[in-house]
């Protein structure tokens, strides 16, 4: 058994009026995801546990953004940071905080959606395919550039979860 884990140490400050703590599972790693992550060209994927391991520490720091309507990417709308992940058996577990009080009207969106509704993507940048011609691609190779928070049902991979920490 291997045990990997990173993360970046925040103090923590006691009632952080802008600091809500979050976690979920980011993605699954050697295994295909369930749909075609944008940017895919159609294809499924598989985000080997090699390339994950790998990748893990650009994932540190990275921002968690979401889309009003909570059903893809937004760049533009960062409204967290991850600060630890680590894997759990096949699946890569993020934790971070969002910025509860630049962000209020999506904060209270989350605290009203329905339990097990909410889902998480990863965002990557210089990803290599191991063969672009294979039904489902091999990713053999990635950085982390960012996460998105969005309905699970939108997500490539369907156990992928969020959920705002107590």
């Amino acid at each position: 058994m291997r045990l990997d884990a990173m993360s970046v140490k925040i103090p923590p400050v006691k009632g952080h009026p802008n600091r809500l703590p979050f976690e979920g599972v980011l993605t699954m790693v050697d295994v295909p995801s369930d749909k075609a992550p944008a940017g895919a060209r159609g294809h499924r994927v598989v985000l080997t546990r090699v390339a994950a391991e790998a990748a893990l520490p650009s994932l540190m720091g990275m921002a968690v953004d979401y889309r009003p309507g909570w059903d893809g990417h937004d760049a533009k709308r960062k409204i967290g940071v991850i600060t630890d992940a680590d894997f759990s058996g096949r699946k890569l577990v993020v934790k971070g905080y969002l910025y509860a009080r630049d962000f209020p009207e999506a904060v209270e969106s989350m605290r009203r959606a329905k339990s097990g509704t909410m889902g998480m993507s990863y965002e990557l940048a210089e990803a290599q395919v191991a063969d672009m011609r294979a039904e489902v691609w091999r990713l053999t190779r990635a950085t982390f550039t960012g996460a998105a928070i969005l309905l699970r049902d939108k997500a490539a991979y369907m156990e992928t979860s969020f959920r705002l920490a107590s």
